[in-house]
């Protein structure tokens, strides 16, 4: 089998081409990965996931889906959050969503305000 010495993505893993590819890279590379594994437990970096924490995360994803809301936004900027967004490896709404959420929470702590 070849080598994959293509680029890598952002977890380490190169890319593939093809399932079995990726399939056989992770057959190869079980053992370091496991070791990998224990020790993230150790140094707490990496958590079993409980039966409670699980039920949470559930919950948390059959919320209510947030309001829609519709902005008009110039095209200068919504192409540099576009871009912007494509370097960070989000998509742009996710991005332009995080810009206002982190701007909003900033000025609450700072009461600024207007």
């Amino acid at each position: 089998m070849k080598k994959q010495l293509e680029k890598k993505t952002e977890g380490g893993k190169p890319a593939f081409t093809t399932e079995a590819e990726e399939a056989a890279w992770w057959y190869e590379q079980r053992n370091q990965h496991g070791k990998d594994l224990a020790a993230a437990l150790k140094r707490g970096e990496a958590q079993v996931l409980t039966k409670a924490r699980l039920e949470e995360r559930i919950a948390a994803s059959t919320k209510a889906a947030a309001p829609v809301v519709s902005l008009r936004i110039p095209a200068e900027d919504l192409a540099l959050a576009r871009k912007q967004a494509e370097r960070k490896g989000l998509r742009y709404q996710t991005y332009i969503k995080s810009l206002l959420h982190e701007t909003l929470t900033a000025r609450e702590k700072q009461k600024t305000g207007w």
